[in-house]
């Protein structure tokens, strides 16, 4: 079994999440007491958060990069970045450091053309809706995305950041982001993308009419997968 290296912490909520995903799929391919073999680094989300907000990205890519040499000086085969917003510095990562990163995009692509889906709704971050590092990645695959309205976009950064990043899960705001998935709907998305790794804490599958791709479980499987592959 390889070792997955995972940069959490951002924020733990979904640290949490991806450790429990990653050990229920090995433990269902291989049984008994098996469990996946993992490091994992997490540091202080705010510090993070409060450059992504002053626009410092590169400070973010070096604070990133010196968490995954970490990965790779403790022994890891591959790593994950446990967060779709702060793919926006995988390409610093990948130049700084030798270690094949998962990209969970990619992954994500993956599973959008099982379903055969050619046009899907986005949601997460401001920073993953406005900005191109995620969306042209998927577009370059052939499939349409499609993003909610400005102010909806706004709203659904305050929901991430100080609701859910903090533990707060709040039924008016599943009610409003529900919402902004029938609007996609309407618009003819095919399937929904929950391209931010705590909004599986808000959304699940059996609230929505259409496929909904949970970014945070694709992720983590996928690794889990990689992680038992020949």
């Amino acid at each position: 079994m390889k070792t997955i290296g995972l940069l959490g912490g951002m924020s733990w909520e979904s640290t949490v999440t991806y450790y429990q995903a990653i050990n229920n799929y090995v433990k269902a391919q291989l049984g008994g007491l098996h469990s996946a073999k993992m490091v994992i680094t997490s540091g202080d989300f705010a510090e993070l958060a409060a450059m992504q907000e002053r626009g410092d990205w590169e400070q973010a890519a070096a604070w990133l990069t010196a968490q995954a040499k970490a990965l790779q000086a403790a022994g890891a085969d591959f790593y994950l970045i446990g967060a779709n917003t702060m793919h926006k510095v995988a390409p610093q990562l990948q130049a700084a450091i030798d270690l094949p990163l998962l990209h969970i995009a990619d992954a994500t692509i993956a599973a959008l053309q099982a379903a055969q889906i050619t046009r899907v709704g986005l949601l997460g971050t401001k920073y993953t809706l406005q900005q191109a590092f995620y969306k042209d990645r998927i577009t370059a695959a052939g499939i349409t995305v499609d993003v909610p309205a400005a102010a909806d976009i706004d709203t659904l950064n305050h929901i991430i950041y100080d609701e859910l990043c903090a533990g707060q899960v709040r039924p008016a705001s599943k009610q409003r982001v529900l919402g902004m998935i029938a609007e996609l709907q309407a618009a003819g998305a095919q399937g929904i993308i929950l391209g931010c790794t705590e909004l599986d804490l808000l959304v699940q599958p059996a609230d929505v009419a259409l496929p909904v791709f949970d970014t945070t479980l694709i992720h983590a499987e996928a690794a889990a997968a990689r992680a038992l592959a020949d």
